[in-house]
């Protein structure tokens, strides 16, 4: 099993900037991949960013530029951190840590809500 704790979101105006915080503890040695996808009310849930084990990184076109997914490891932990600058309102969702276990198995964080407004 594997364990994540989201940290991190909230209320921002746009053109500010937010960073989100994902703890993977437990089983973390399987693991190839983690990443953040974001769902916004009434939308299906969409890639944000992944960060391989190699840290090849994916970014989805809309946060291209704006967004950097990065790494932290230990032996007890890898942390995913998502750097979010210079928000949009369409940026408001609910965020969601993923971590791939293998190409069957994965595991999501309970969620964060992001919200840009002024």
């Amino acid at each position: 099993q594997v364990q994540l704790e989201e940290i991190g979101g909230g209320l921002v105006q746009p053109g500010g900037s937010l960073g989100l915080s994902c703890v993977a503890s437990g089983r973390i040695f399987s693991g190839y991949a983690m990443g953040w996808y974001r769902q916004a009310p009434g939308k299906q849930r969409e890639l944000v960013a992944t960060i391989a084990n190699g840290g090849n990184t994916n970014y989805a076109d809309s946060v291209k530029g704006r967004f950097t997914i990065s790494r932290s490891r230990d032996n007890a932990k890898i942390t995913v951190y998502l750097q979010m600058n210079s928000l949009k309102p369409e940026d408001t969702a609910v965020y969601y840590c993923n971590f791939k276990a293998s190409s069957v198995a994965e595991y999501w964080g309970q969620g964060t809500q992001v919200t840009v407004s002024s």
